[in-house]
């Protein structure tokens, strides 16, 4: 395990009768994610899992230790949306607490990363060299990808339940309704407990607000992710529970900068096609991030947002893709 002390386990009271669980992520400039467990009939539900892979159990199990239980006092696990680091561990989880999952119906985008990681990373090729990303950095992805063994996901688990809208977590804080917010991720859910007015807000809020849409499964990441703005605005919520990070207040405040976040995406995008009569998406990553950061990580998490900007203003019919290009090229309308 890291020697940095923000990557170490932890488990911790964050309320009478929740927990965080702290787990360590393998990313630059996410150190780590949370899991809750919140007190249920004798034992805990689980909310999110934390990433799998190597030694991950092991890091959850010492989480959950530190909290005073173990995986025999899970009665349920609930997945926010199945991104390896809130569903990676669902599988061993399960298995071993002998509980059920439950987790939207549109969880099976990642699918294809479990079961066949080789097709996974040439399909993520594919949309970059669609988009504009050259030869040689494909390669270069290409190679640190090959040999990595590890998806994040120990093992393929459907869900015993859908989680959708009417469905109820029983706990012995009271009920918890769901809330559909995808747009991060399709299978996107938060959970809230509206007599104690809290939220389990998986990424859909965070305290450090930082956007990401999941591109290429549905038509409108962004448009989506809007709407779940607007789904969760009015519910009385005093905390938050996030998925990274620590609890916090004011959701008003984070779902106001979340929405500015969003304007300032699809401006940019919009200035930069301005900039020249056509642009594939690559290159409007370039204008957004800057030439030194073009290969490095930050480059392709921001060409995720980037399409989905495009595709949302397209849909707005603001931009429109050049037919027959290849890369794809688009303009303003």
């Amino acid at each position: 395990m890291s020697g940095d002390r923000k990557a170490e386990v932890r488990g911790e009271r964050a309320l009478p009768g929740v927990w965080r669980l702290r787990l360590p992520l393998p990313w630059p400039g996410v150190p780590h994610g949370n899991a809750w467990a919140v007190a249920a009939d004798g034992g805990i539900v689980l909310v999110d899992t934390g990433i799998g892979g190597k030694d991950r159990l092991r890091q959850f199990d010492l989480a959950l230790a530190q909290t005073g239980h173990s995986l025999d006092d899970v009665r349920l696990l609930v997945c926010t949306h199945s991104h390896i680091d809130h569903y990676g561990l669902a599988a061993p989880i399960t298995e071993a607490a002998g509980c059920e999952l439950w987790m939207h119906p549109a969880w099976e985008h990642v699918r294809i990363l479990a079961d066949d990681p080789a097709a996974a990373l040439e399909q993520r090729l594919e949309v970059a060299r669609q988009s504009g990303v050259p030869a040689a950095a494909l390669e270069r992805y290409r190679e640190s990808r090959e040999d990595d063994e590890e998806t994040g996901i120990d093992a393929i688990v459907e869900p015993d339940r859908e989680l959708l809208p009417g469905v109820e977590v029983e706990t012995d804080l009271g009920t918890w309704r769901v809330h559909e917010t995808p747009g991060h991720a399709p299978s996107h859910v938060v959970l809230h407990q509206p007599e104690r007015k809290l939220m389990i807000s998986g990424d859909h809020l965070l305290g450090r607000t930082v956007l990401f849409f999941d591109h290429g499964h549905t038509p409108d990441p962004v448009g989506e992710f809007l709407g779940g703005l607007d789904e969760v605005e009015p519910l009385a919520v005093d905390l938050v529970l996030p998925g990274h990070g620590r609890p916090f207040r004011d959701p008003a405040a984070k779902i106001a900068e979340s929405r500015r976040q969003v304007d300032e995406l699809l401006g940019k995008v919009r200035e930069s096609l301005a900039e020249e009569q056509e642009k594939t998406a690559f290159e409007i990553v370039g204008d957004i991030v800057g030439a030194e950061n073009l290969n490095t990580p930050v480059s392709a998490w921001v060409l995720q947002i980037v399409l989905s900007c495009l595709d949302h203003l397209a849909i707005l019919g603001e931009v429109a893709p050049i037919e027959g290009t290849d890369p794809q090229r688009w303009a303003l309308q």
